[in-house]
């Protein structure tokens, strides 16, 4: 809000009482009008309503709306190229390269663009286990981000600790503020720029809060592997007898809504490191896919995004009512909600580090209805499929995507956060597997009895059946089969789950189409993974799928 008002906000009297020695001349800040430093939750909402940023629905949520950035602009992402760190970035279609130049023009008309205007300052840190705790600092125009990134990050507690806070990373946050592609160098208005040199990020024309939350994560992916850290695209959660299970899987396959289990405690939802000592949240806060969610068949999601502290992203609500509606997809498929790890009950505590996994759990979302529901992978084959990253894009989830999923291959189970080479990471992973004694699993949430538009998606309740027999050590004892394409160990019995759910080529009801759709999607992974034949080994190669060449297998 600009001075020119001259209007005091609610926090107004207060918004200095908490800032930091360490101040934002340092980032080049200056002449601002009202600075606002690590306001706590309710003062922050306070100023969202005053603002005109959001509203408040019955039971508390605040609902606030990015259309028409209603998901990541994922091809206006950027790293700055310098000297220093240019040979350990895997170039590309998700890390472009920015000129240094380029990105100190660009941040000096940030700067200008801020002078005389309300900032909010955050100062938080990502990283549950304090020998690896990143100290971060968001700078935002709007309020609502701030709430955003206090909800997500590991907010600072004491008086003192928010005082002498000097940031590691800072991130600044102008939604705003719309690049000239003609003069800044960016695809369009909108970018996310990456400095490690400056150890500084820009983020300008998107309102979406979760760029905020990914950049970060990026910065991490590319920081912690030199400290021996595996960073990772996950969630996790841990059982009674402390055994830890590892989620991958991109946004729709499942993974937040499959590891918030009421007989298992949560470790995270979305983003964990993997140390020498065990596994830890890189995050204070969840940030799940809302759209046509269940109070029956998740029901600890359902409670905390119904509650005040929840910040709900395009969700469509009745303004008479003040009532939400999830089922509503006019705004976007990729509605969303973040809201603090605390309101998951069982919940393991922020700055705890858990043991080490005993699952590892790779989740694809198979919309040609032809991946067992479940199968066992060998060491190899888990670096195979982990650096395959198979699954299918749901609407919603980045800019450009209509409603039908469309077959992707994100490496690592997330491409455009990955900044080092995909098999940097794989290779990390199964080296702490194989130390660990990990099993790894690769879980498909889509589509049985045909593709999207003839089959039906998997039954939550029959994917829950399986992971809970894989967990507990159930799947162990049963007989297993070899698949014809891809080698891997396929159950031939689980309690709970039918038949031509665990064999899905007796519930198509054409076998040969089956087969040839399934022989079709063995050829995209054998052509993606030509993009990481060089460097990778032979008996990571040797993993893949086999083609069958037209025909049928016997069963």
């Amino acid at each position: 809000m600009s001075s020119w008002f001259e209007i005091d906000s609610p926090a107004s009297a207060h918004a200095g009482e908490l800032a930091s020695e360490y101040g934002l001349s340092h980032h080049g800040l200056i002449h601002l009008d009202r600075v606002y430093w690590n306001l706590p939750e309710a003062a922050l909402i306070e100023e969202v309503i005053f603002r005109k940023e959001g509203s408040l629905l019955q039971g508390g949520p605040l609902v606030v709306s990015t259309v028409p950035h209603s998901a990541r602009a994922a091809q206006d992402k950027f790293i700055v190229h310098e000297d220093t760190t240019a040979d350990d970035i895997w170039w590309g279609e998700y890390n472009r390269p920015f000129s240094r130049d380029k990105f100190h023009a660009l941040l000096g008309r940030v700067q200008a663009y801020l002078q005389r205007e309300d900032v909010f300052v955050q100062d938080c840190a990502a990283g549950a286990d304090p020998e690896y705790q990143l100290p971060v600092r968001i700078i935002t125009e709007r309020a609502w981000h701030a709430l955003f990134a206090r909800t997500m990050l590991l907010k600072l507690e004491r008086r003192e600790a928010m005082q002498k806070h000097v940031p590691g990373f800072t991130l600044i946050d102008v939604p705003g503020f719309h690049a000239d592609p003609r003069i800044d160098g960016t695809r369009t208005g909108t970018f996310i720029v990456v400095s490690f040199a400056d150890r500084m990020a820009l983020i300008g024309g998107t309102g979406y809060g979760g760029e905020i939350k990914k950049t970060i994560f990026s910065v991490l992916n590319f920081l912690l592997p030199d400290q021996g850290v595996l960073p990772m695209h996950c969630s996790a959660n841990v059982g009674p007898d402390g055994d830890v299970a590892l989620f991958f899987g991109l946004s729709g396959t499942g993974k937040t809504t499959l590891s918030a289990d009421p007989r298992r405690r949560l470790i995270g939802d979305d983003e964990h490191g993997w140390s020498d000592e065990g596994v830890f949240n890189f995050e204070g806060g969840c940030y799940a896919k809302v759209i046509r969610l269940s109070a029956e068949h998740e029901p600890q999601i359902w409670d905390a995004v119904h509650r005040f502290g929840a910040i709900l992203e395009n969700v469509v609500w009745d303004p008479a009512f003040r009532e939400m509606d999830l089922e509503d997809d006019r705004f976007t498929e990729n509605t969303r909600a973040a809201y603090p790890l605390h309101f998951i009950p069982n919940v393991v505590p922020e700055k705890r580090v858990a043991s080490h996994p005993k699952n590892v759990i790779l989740l694809t979302c198979d919309a040609q209805g032809v991946l067992p529901p479940i199968a066992r992978l060998s060491p190899e084959q888990a670096v195979y499929h982990f650096i395959s990253g198979y699954t299918s894009k749901i609407a919603g989830t980045e800019v450009g995507l209509g409603i039908e999923p469309e077959i992707t291959f994100s490496a690592c189970f997330g491409a455009p956060f990955m900044v080092r080479h995909p098999f940097h990471y794989a290779d990390m992973l199964r080296g702490r597997m194989e130390r660990h004694g990990a099993t790894c699993w690769l879980v498909n949430t889509g589509w049985v009895g045909g593709p999207f538009g003839i089959g039906r998606r998997i039954s939550i309740r029959h994917t829950r059946a399986l992971l809970d027999a894989a967990l507990d050590g159930r799947l162990a004892g049963v007989e297993y089969r070899k698949d014809p394409v891809f080698g891997f160990d396929v159950p031939l019995y689980c309690p709970g789950v039918p038949d031509d759910v665990l064999r899905p080529s007796t519930s198509w009801g054409d076998r040969e189409a089956y087969w040839k759709r399934y022989d079709a999607l063995a050829a995209r992974y054998v052509e993606n993974f030509k993009l990481f034949a060089d460097g990778v080994p032979e008996e990571v190669l040797a993993a893949g799928p086999r083609r069958l060449h037209g025909s049928v297998p016997e069963e």
